[in-house]
């Protein structure tokens, strides 16, 4: 963008339109030469009162932005945003792209905000999820018994998928109230359960609120690592529960962090990293077609639908990744060259955790322990069974596990 711009105006507007906003905002729409927004936002000012040219976004919308702005240097522009710029909305693109100095924003009360009033919901503990250009299977992470929940829609079927997923998933209870253009003179709300959704179409312009109520035979899943095993699709490569557990401990996700889950399986140490924040990325490598596509299912399923897979051998298929905060070998430890590869992709500070339960991996491992340090641990885990008529142990497999944080002078 060209020096001589020096503010974009960003005013939020609501449902209610010119009506809703404080003089402040229409002062800075008067002003203005050039207008931007929405077709929608667009229409909501009177031509009498806002003489600016009018120019409506085109899509794509991001990379349009720069040009757009440089085409009007000079000039006063003022963009139009739907209620907090700043909200899942247009303000976030701008700071990136212009700078947060360079903005003018004047933030009208959210669409989140508005259905909070009217719900009598706390806004601080209300939970928000947007469906705006986002795979609908990332609500299935958010579902908890009891839990409320804000959905933005994206097109006047939204609703009616989130009713078909919720009865899909084991939460046809769930009580679905849709709120259509709040604040403006032609609010309403629509209010059923999912499993008896009726509305096939409700106004573009909503938000949707969730009441979560669990089916009684639907698995129950909680937010920290390990799942029950059943959760997941798999043919018997699977991190079962109690080392996944361990495993992912030993990972420590934090917000914003990659993995790489090399030798994926059924996808369990990604998805479950994945589960742990909502900005967490996980990938996931695997060399068999079959397993990569359970893995991409398993994500859906699971409310990360985000999880990239890869479908390859390592160390192979590794080349090219984003370079990781942490990796997860679950599988192929004896692939010639593979320890060595994942520990150069590594940055300083970064994790690596393996698991095995063979003697040649287990020497591998304790060869790099030697090496480079860290913990290695045996996870043995035994389950009660019938023996007769009494009780005793099984024992499954005992699980090697080798952790360790890249040192920053280490190569």
């Amino acid at each position: 963008m060209n020096a001589a711009i020096s503010v974009v105006s960003v005013v939020g507007i609501g449902a209610d339109g010119w009506d809703g906003l404080p003089e402040s905002s229409r002062r800075v729409l008067r002003a203005a030469e050039v207008l931007v927004g929405g077709p929608r936002q667009l229409d909501l000012l009177p031509a009498g009162d806002c003489p600016g040219s009018r120019i409506p976004w085109p899509s794509p919308l991001r990379p349009a932005v720069p040009g757009l702005l440089a085409a009007h240097e000079g000039r006063r522009v003022a963009v139009l945003a739907s209620g907090d710029p700043h909200f899942y909305g247009i303000g976030r693109t701008l700071a990136e792209l212009v700078g947060p100095d360079r903005l003018d924003v004047r933030p009208h009360p959210s669409s989140v905000s508005y259905a909070c009033a009217r719900l009598g919901w706390p806004l601080e503990a209300t939970e928000t999820v947007s469906l705006v250009a986002r795979p609908l299977d990332a609500l299935t992470a958010a579902l908890h018994d009891g839990r409320r929940l804000l959905l933005l829609g994206e097109g006047p079927d939204s609703p009616a998928r989130v009713a078909a997923l919720l009865r899909e998933r084991g939460w046809g209870g769930t009580r679905i109230r849709v709120l259509e253009q709040l604040g403006g003179p032609a609010e309403r709300i629509l209010d059923a359960t999912a499993a008896d959704w009726p509305y096939e179409r409700a106004d573009a312009l909503h938000v949707l609120a969730l009441d979560c109520a669990r089916d009684p035979d639907t698995l129950r899943l909680g937010t920290t690592p390990g799942l029950p095993d059943e959760a997941y699709e798999h043919d018997g490569q699977l991190t079962k529960r109690y080392v996944r557990a361990a495993t992912l401990a030993a990972l420590a996700p934090a917000p914003g962090e990659l993995l790489w889950d090399v030798g994926g399986g059924s996808g369990s140490i990604g998805v479950e990293w994945m589960r742990a924040h909502r900005s967490c990325r996980a990938v996931a490598v695997e060399k068999s077609p079959e397993r990569a596509a359970r893995i991409a299912r398993n994500a859906g399923a699971l409310g990360v639908p985000g999880l990239k897979v890869v479908t390859g051998p390592a160390p192979a298929a590794l080349a090219g990744l984003p370079t990781p905060d942490a990796i997860f070998i679950g599988g192929g430890l004896t692939a010639p060259g593979l320890l060595d590869t994942c520990w150069e992709a590594l940055p300083p500070g970064g994790r690596l955790v393996a698991n095995t339960v063979t003697l040649e991996s287990e020497a591998l491992l304790a060869d790099r322990y030697r090496r480079h340090g860290g913990e290695l641990i045996r996870l043995a885990v035994s389950t009660a069974v019938p023996v007769g008529g009494f009780t005793g142990w099984r024992q499954a497999m005992p699980v090697t596990q080798w952790s360790v944080t890249k040192g920053c002078t280490e190569e």
